[in-house]
Parts: structure tokens; sequence; C-alpha cells
């Protein structure tokens, strides 16, 4: 069932996070996202509390014919065709059964929460490195995403009635698309991508590092597109339009997790405004920028110090509190 009947929709400027943090205490983590962004937490992801909880062996575990092995590697094993198995695990899955125990025992619960996991292109390549066929390994990840997909929102409409999933792809392999050099055409990867966009009913996100290709992910349908800050945005600045004015939706990854942050908001509000004026001037509506939009870290946080991370989080609210504001100006001139 759809919980989309039981909390709010998303409103412009909420704030949250990409996924994966440096805490080694699931509970202490939990706190830290709800506490934080109480309006859309994110729902923390563990690598450093356990090597099971890495982004690709924390997915990858629910295909039959793959081995985890205790440093988090994958090892293939005969081919198979059974169905994925999706039961959650403590160690795995640490981050996500935490943030469900802290969040229930909320005198409110969230009215939204973000659920990241990794995308079916991002898989299949993992599988292709770990010596599957392509054909297979795209396939196979494809089945385990959807499957994932239909788990989470079962799981979290059971723990969390009354709040919005929003569940993300994370798809760091989407520069290989980019690169032109990924081992399936683009077409076939499109079509990988939006069947795993589909499989649940809640609202769906592709969240893209770097420099991957935004505008194949834009093809696969995703409500939400989560991009990291830079000026060369404008270059999709045409598919960003339109995907705004079908009312689609960026995660904008404003606050940089590639080197130290300082305490001020002020070079970052700066910087978001910049590109948001590069996009207006490739045909992106500036209201559509600040409306139709959400605040991040530019990617995961594990590779930080708890302390570190937690700064980020804090920033990423600090700009979404001041693009509310231009938000609301916005919409009290256009009801004017």
């Amino acid at each position: 069932m759809s919980q989309t009947l039981h909390a709010p929709a998303l409103v412009p400027a909420l704030a949250t996070g990409i996924g994966s943090l440096p805490h080694t205490d699931a509970r202490a983590a939990a706190d830290v996202v709800l506490r934080l962004h109480p309006r859309l937490p994110a729902v923390p992801q563990l690598p450093v509390r356990s090597p099971f909880e890495r982004v690709v062996a924390q997915w990858a575990r629910a295909l039959p014919e793959v081995a985890i092995l205790a440093d988090g590697s994958l090892r293939v094993g005969a081919l198979s065709h059974e169905a994925p198995d999706t039961r959650f695990d403590p160690i795995a899955h640490g981050g996500l059964l935490a943030f469900l125990d802290v969040a229930t025992a909320l005198e409110v619960a969230p009215p939204r929460v973000k659920v990241q996991i990794l995308g079916p292109l991002s898989l299949g390549l993992a599988l292709v490195d770990a010596s599957l066929p392509a054909a297979h390994a795209f396939r196979r990840a494809a089945e385990a995403a959807r499957a994932w997909a239909v788990a989470i929102e079962e799981l979290v409409a059971d723990r969390l009635p009354d709040s919005l999933l929003v569940l993300f792809f994370d798809e760091p392999g989407l520069v290989a698309w980019r690169r032109d050099d990924a081992p399936i055409e683009r077409e076939a990867a499109i079509d990988v991508l939006s069947g795993a966009l589909a499989a649940p009913s809640c609202l769906t996100g592709v969240h893209i590092c770097g420099a991957g290709d935004r505008r194949l992910a834009l093809e696969a349908g995703p409500k939400i597109l989560g991009v990291e800050l830079g000026r060369d945005l404008v270059d999709d600045g045409d598919a960003i339009a339109r995907h705004l004015d079908a009312g689609g939706w960026v995660a904008w990854g404003a606050v940089p997790t590639d080197r130290p942050l300082g305490q001020s908001v002020e070079p970052l509000w700066r910087s978001l405004v910049g590109v948001w004026c590069d996009l207006t001037r490739r045909g992106c509506d500036p209201v559509q920028l600040r409306t139709q939009g959400l605040l991040t870290p530019a990617c995961g946080l594990a590779g930080h110090g708890t302390s570190q991370a937690e700064l980020a989080l804090r920033l990423a609210r600090a700009l979404a509190d001041r693009v509310h504001d231009q938000a609301v100006a916005a919409r009290l001139t256009l009801g004017a």
C-alpha cells in the first residue's frame, strides 16, 4: 500500500543526508539524523561499523550466487536464477533497523524518511567485476534492486505507517556511461534503472556522484534527481529544466564532502546561488529551482570523522532554511 495517503508529500527546502555515516554505534547515528533532519531523516548506512554494511555487500547479499566475504568483498559461485532473498540482517542492515527502532519510539514519527539502496546499474557493475557475465549480472542486479525496493517499502510501512517513504537508488556507477565504457548499452541501462524505479509505489530518486551520466538517470524517470553541486551542471541544464517542468525535484548536493568544512554557511550559499544563476541562463525556472529542491551533502560521509559528518548535516539544514525563505517569498509573489 502506498504511504502517500498517510503523510504530507515533499515540501520545498527539506534537508536530508545521502546515507553513509562514520558512526559505529547504530542508535547514535539514528539519533543524529533524526535530530538534525527531523522533517526528512536519511536512514544511516554504517560501513565503518561492519564490512557487511558496505554499500555493495549490503545489497548483493540477496543473490544466492553471491557470497559476502569477511572484508565485505564478493565471491561469485555458480549462476543462479533463484529469487533474491531480501531478509534484513542485523549486521548488514544495522543502521536501518536501529533507525526504525529509534523512530518508532518517538512521540511523533517523522513525517517522511529517506532510505538509500545501491542502484541496479552500480550493482551490475560490481557483479561484472566479480566475474559474472554482463547479461546475467545486470539481469540479477535488476531483480535484486526491485526486490529490495519492495521489501523496504513494506518494512517502513509496517514500522512507520504514518511516514512517507522516499527511496533513493545510489548509482555511482553512472560514471561508466558518461565515459562510454559501460558493459551494456545505454538504452538497456535506462530500462534496468527505470524498472527498479517503478517497483515500489513510493517516491523514488536517483543519486549520482560526481561526473555520472545525469541524462541517463533522468531518462529512467526518477521523481528526484540527486546531484553533486558544480558548475558542470550547466551542461545538463536543458534536461534539468525539462525535469523540473514535469514536476520533478532535485536534491542539491551543496555541502562538499571532498574537503574540510568551515563553520559558515555563507560560501556554500554563494556557490548554490551561482549554480542556480547558471542554470537559469540555460532555461531553468528560478522559482522551480528553489521550490522543487532538497538540500544534502554532496555524497556519503562515512570517510569523515563523526564531528565533521555532523557538521555537514547541520550545514545542509542551514542551507535548507535559507532556501525555504526564498521559496516562501517566491510563492507569495506568484500568489500575488
